[in-house]
């Protein structure tokens, strides 16, 4: 049984706390304890370091409007986050000093969070970004040892006590020392101490490694975040998401860094840029596989980039022309699309998939319900392909994930047993659609 994040745990009690719907209908409030929470996340790891709040508020609703119901980011930046000030000319430490916080800097902390919140988002807040205890490459400095770890721990879990946030440790990064392990568990122990443990908590790792892979067995991680990343056009993973889904004891897991849109595939220009169909490509694939949502990023969002200032990776875009790409747009069709659907009883069933691609590129993913009443497929390019069907479909279409339109299907199968499906249009990369069939 695959097991998902659902409202009535007690370390969501936070979320319930605020109230807001968008135009793609996403809720969270009191009255919807007992539903199953997707993450649709934004990755935004410079929100707070380079944005004032008058940007922090745009920012903030036009992902809502998109129906992104998460927000990751970051306290003390990857960008140089501990020597260059934030927008209001504040540092986030007094002499890099994880036990003397500045109390301006958390103040603009606080009203960010705050009006997430009062929007309907849930932050998923990183403490630290991790080259500041794993310098490996980056800024750093490192300036955490176990001591100070938890005394900034025990800081952002009391500060954040009554905050609709989710804890991520790590940063882009893996523990590789039995001092690195330390103080990534002093630093959960400060914010469980803190926040008397009413939070979720997760790690974020880097490109091609998951928390499981460190931390799975432990009580604090109540979910797996693995990290796809930037490096292969059409990087399986859905693997990822299928191990640790599969994993014992079974917890949520997700894709929670993968390729950005607007980004070079590999960081080399010479080989093109991610698009808004790797984008697509990406979040079905693992959605499909078991993941309790998706994040999405964008190359000049996660850095709120703008002309005047260097940028990491060669960013062309702006951040405030970036927020509106259709790779976002089509994240918040996504979320509608599943949460329209009974998706926390889809499993991965390619069992089922009788003729089609099954690796490579245009990979079909396909999850039904345990008694078959409901199909959902996903054909990155538009490929045909045949199911073993259980249950007679009474309803059939076809979603588009580019606009969200919907094709009634032209025929629909008389009678239980193997079937072919031709979606519209021609076979192409970049022709995705959907299958949807129930009974």
């Amino acid at each position: 049984m695959i097991p998902y994040l659902v409202l009535n745990n007690e370390k969501l009690q936070s979320i319930a706390r605020s109230s807001a719907t968008s135009q793609f209908g996403s809720k969270i409030s009191a009255d919807l304890w007992g539903e199953s929470f997707f993450w649709m996340a934004d990755t935004a790891w410079e929100l707070l370091h380079r944005l004032d709040y008058a940007e922090s508020v745009h920012y903030l609703k036009t992902r809502r409007d998109q129906g992104f119901n998460v927000v990751q980011t970051v306290i003390l930046a990857e960008l140089d986050g501990l020597q260059v000030p934030n927008c209001n000319g504040d540092l986030p430490l007094y002499e890099l000093d994880p036990r003397q916080p500045n109390e301006a800097y958390f103040q603009h902390v606080d009203r960010v969070v705050e009006y997430a919140n009062e929007l309907g988002i849930q932050v998923a807040l990183l403490p630290t970004w991790g080259d500041k205890f794993n310098l490996k490459w980056g800024g750093g400095p490192e300036i955490f040892n176990i001591d100070n770890s938890e005394a900034f721990g025990h800081f952002l879990g009391q500060r954040y006590k009554e905050a609709s946030v989710v804890w991520v440790l790590g940063g882009d990064r893996i523990p590789e020392t039995p001092e690195h392990t330390a103080i990534i568990e002093a630093m959960v122990q400060g914010l469980q101490a803190g926040d008397g443990g009413r939070h979720l908590m997760t790690y974020h790792p880097y490109g091609g490694q998951s928390s499981s892979n460190f931390f799975h067995d432990a009580d604090w991680l109540d979910f797996n975040m693995h990290q796809s990343g930037h490096h292969q056009k059409a990087y399986p993973n859905f693997k990822a998401t299928l191990a640790d889904v599969q994993r014992e004891p079974a917890k949520p897991a997700l894709d929670g860094e993968p390729c950005y849109e607007d980004i070079a595939i590999a960081f080399k220009k010479q080989n093109g840029y991610f698009d808004a169909f790797d984008i697509r490509r990406a979040a079905y694939w693992s959605v499909l596989a078991g993941a309790l949502g998706h994040t999405y990023g964008h190359h000049s969002i996660w850095q709120m980039w703008t002309p005047e200032i260097p940028g990491a990776i060669q960013p062309r875009t702006p951040w405030s022309e970036a927020l509106f790409y259709p790779g976002a747009y089509e994240m918040g069709y996504m979320k509608a699309f599943f949460c329209a659907l009974p998706w926390t009883e889809l499993r991965p069933t390619e069992s089922i998939l009788i003729e089609g691609p099954k690796e490579g590129p245009d990979t079909i993913r396909v999850a039904a319900s345990l008694d078959g009443n409901i199909v959902v497929a996903y054909t990155p390019f538009g490929a045909h392909f045949s199911l073993k069907l259980s249950e007679v479909p009474s309803v059939g279409y076809w979603f588009n994930p580019r606009n969200a339109t919907r094709i009634p299907l032209a025929k629909l199968p008389a009678m239980s047993g193997i079937h072919r499906f031709r979606p519209p249009a021609d076979i192409a990369e970049g022709n995705d659609w959907v299958l949807v069939i129930q009974s």
